[in-house]
Parts: structure tokens; sequence; C-alpha cells
């Protein structure tokens, strides 16, 4: 009975031994990945925002507050993608202005790195109709295990991405982060039309403008999870006319996540770090440390000499 135990606790221990870096190196990778059916909302805030108000026709300070909503599209959500649909709103809570600015954002990336993917309809619509882009970099979340270097992080605004530069370590309600700050150059975003005498230019028709967009995003981010856990957006929107005169700001303004909206995303941060914990580390050392230990109890029960 006692060989036959042996032989049994040696193949078992065998078995977790080898079981162990199957877990740590073939599973784990398979099971850490983005949700399909992610819902989330975000809210940021801008104090002392300058903006072009289209009800007031002239540009007015307030505070805007800001919503993100994102929902995952669970039936396109397939192989190695999932998809995002993301919708924006700026309100102005000061002036009782509310939609000033609406953006939705149809996004797809792969699910085990956060790099985009271009299929399933991605767009960008700020008001002037769906309009598909061609997704680079990173969407939404950076690499699960993020290093210290420089990532492309893809910019709606602009529809294209560009460098986030490793800018340090930080401690984020004790969450342990790092810091990666985007610049943006001059782009032109949009073009309008609007009146000559709004714009502070003589005639009484419609002038052509460029409105033109710059900025500064800052990204705190946990790198084992890859999940921004704060982000600050500095906003220079203006308008320009074909001389390359700006003629008045469009959208002035430093946006960043609220307090809850942190305390929310350093939350979700815990969680999916000892999720990964538990299916990169612990799993595979217990694993390991098991068969290993039953193993040796096998191999001593096998001794020459043992009565059976």
């Amino acid at each position: 009975m006692r060989r036959g135990l042996g032989v049994v606790l040696v193949g078992l221990g065998a078995f977790l031994v080898v079981l162990a870096p199957l877990l740590r190196f073939q599973v784990a990778d398979k099971l850490v990945q983005a949700p399909a059916n992610q819902y989330s909302v975000t809210r940021l805030t801008a104090e002392n925002a300058r903006y072009f108000s289209m009800r007031d026709l002239k540009v007015v300070t307030g505070t805007l507050d800001i919503t993100v909503t994102t929902r995952g599209d669970v039936k396109e959500a397939k192989d190695d993608h999932v998809v995002w649909d993301q919708f924006t709103n700026a309100n102005d809570v000061t002036n009782n202005n509310p939609q000033i600015s609406m953006t939705q954002f149809r996004s797809a990336f792969n699910k085990y790195n956060g790099q985009g993917v271009t299929c399933c309809g991605t767009s960008v619509n700020s008001g002037s109709g769906a309009e598909p882009v061609q997704l680079q970099g990173q969407i939404f979340l950076f690499p699960f295990g993020v290093e210290k270097k420089t990532y492309q992080v893809f910019n709606t605004d602009t529809r294209k991405a560009y460098d986030a530069t490793f800018d340090g370590e930080d401690t984020i309600n004790g969450l342990p982060v790092y810091r990666f700050v985007q610049k943006i150059p001059p782009t032109p975003v949009e073009q309008l039309s609007a009146p000559a005498s709004v714009l502070g230019m003589k005639g009484t028709g419609d002038i052509q403008v460029d409105r033109v967009y710059d900025g500064v995003i800052t990204f705190w981010v946990e790198p084992t999870t890859g999940v921004p856990v704060k982000q600050e957006q500095q906003r220079h929107e203006v308008l320009k006319t074909a001389d390359g005169v700006e003629r008045m700001p469009a959208l002035i303004a430093t946006a960043s996540f609220t307090p809850e909206t942190v305390g929310e995303l350093v939350k979700t941060a815990r969680d999916n770090l000892a999720q990964i914990t538990l299916i990169k580390t612990t799993l595979p050392l217990v694993s390991l440390i098991l068969g290993l230990a039953l193993a040796v109890v096998g191999v001593w029960l096998l001794r020459p000499g043992r009565a059976d």
C-alpha cells in the first residue's frame, strides 16, 4: 500500500511541478486581459476654463464638469481584441450652459497589450459626423507590466498617436504609479465658419477658421495592471484664420480626474493587481511548492526496504 501511495504522490508531485511554469508563462498571459464587458463612468473638472460659447457668441469663463462613459461592445469582441465605445460630455456648471462639447469614440484594441486595432467601425464623432480612424498606440490602457520607457498613446482630438514619455515614479492614494507625459503639437482638428464680427474682423459675411489644438496630457499608471488611475489634460484650442492669426480662444482649460474618480480607479487597479498576483505568482508558487513536497514524500515512501 505504501508503495502504491508513493507512486501516486510522485506522479502527482511531478504533475504539479510541471504545471507551475505553465501557469506562470502560458496560462497566466491568456487569463490576464482587458474585459469585453467594460462599463465605467469617469469625471473630470476644469476650473476657470475659457471657451467660445455658441449660445452667447462670445468667450466665457466657467467651471466645466466633464463626464466620460465607457461601455464595451461584447458582440464585437472577437479573437484577441475588444471593442469599447466612449461618450464624453462637457457642461459649464458656472454659466448653466450644458453640452458645450460632446464626443463619441468607437475603439478596438488588443486585449492583452492595449494597442489599437483598426476594425469594427472605429471612428471619432465630434459633432460634424463620424470620421473613420486608423488606430495606433495605446487605447485607454497601457500594457500589462508597464516599463519605464516611451509609449505611443492615441489622441482622439487629433486622430493620431503621440509619444508619452516616462517622467518618474509617484504615489496616488498610497498606490505606487509611473508618471507619463504626452505633448501634442499645434494641430488643426476642425474647420468652422464664424461671422466676421464675432471674430473681431471687418465685414458682414462668415469667415473660415481652423480650430487648432495643442496640449499636454499627464498619465499616472499602475505599472502591473496598466490602469491609468489619474489624468490631467492641459488643453489649448484656438480659432485661427487662413493667415495664421489667432482670433480667439476655442477652449483653454486644465481638466483633471475628480478625487472620487481617482479613488474608484485606484480601487480597480488594486483589485486587478490582486487578481494578477494570484494568477501569475501565488498559484504557480503554490503548485511548485506542493508538487515538490508531494514528490519528496512519495520518494520517501518508495525507499528500498520499506514494508507495504
